[in-house]
């Protein structure tokens, strides 16, 4: 899988003077990104993105713990656009915006992401990134927008949002993890479905 062209950045090429530090980080996350979109997280290697990227593989060590933790930067690098969290005011629209992209994604690059946490049990460097900078990053994104619907009155005062976000997106990792079922778009609606109806409001109010 390709990126946008306007997010390509060809490797750097050799001459004189010292090269920005953004430019070679870029070069090095659209290089991670194609091998680990082609290959896989087990077949990305220092040396592999430092000859794709035209860079110093002493740089990659430098500014990366691991292999491991470098292929998670270009994967949150690369759909960072495509895990953002929509609020239009209703939860219930956004929830489902949100799940779809992220069922599509998996569909597309699941063995990418399942090799990604599959590494993560025995690399400490990505085990750490992975936590740091995107679970617990995606898990306040999420229970900042549910806490929002809180607030106007959406979901009840008394649920827990992060066992909502639990009960979502775990079950979607679950599928891909654990494929007996398909996991599919129709499969988000019917878990949003299922959420809303134990979590919504009463319209008539308490019992008097």
């Amino acid at each position: 899988m390709e990126r946008p062209e306007a997010d390509r950045t060809d490797p750097l090429k050799p001459g004189r003077g010292r090269r920005r530090a953004e430019d070679v980080r870029r070069a090095t996350l659209t290089a991670a990104a194609e091998l680990l979109l082609a290959e896989g997280v087990h077949a990305l290697t220092f040396s592999k993105v430092a000859a794709r990227a035209g860079v110093s593989k002493m740089t990659l060590y430098k500014w990366w713990p691991s292999p491991g933790a470098l292929a998670f930067d270009a994967y949150f690098d690369t759909f960072r656009e495509t895990l953002a969290f929509p609020d239009t005011g209703d939860i219930g629209r956004d929830l489902t915006t949100q799940l779809h992209s992220f069922v599509d994604l998996l569909n597309r690059n699941g063995p990418v992401i399942a090799g990604i946490i599959g590494a993560a049990q025995g690399d400490p460097g990505l085990a750490e990134a992975l936590s740091t900078h995107y679970v617990v990053q995606r898990r306040a994104l999420a229970v900042e927008r549910l806490t929002r619907a809180q607030q106007v009155g959406q979901i009840r005062a008394e649920a827990d949002p992060e066992t909502i976000v639990d009960q979502l997106w775990g079950a979607v990792y679950h599928r891909l993890l654990m494929p007996a079922q398909p996991l599919s778009r129709e499969f988000a609606d019917r878990l949003i479905a299922n959420l809303l109806q134990g979590v919504a409001p009463d319209p008539a109010g308490p019992a008097g």
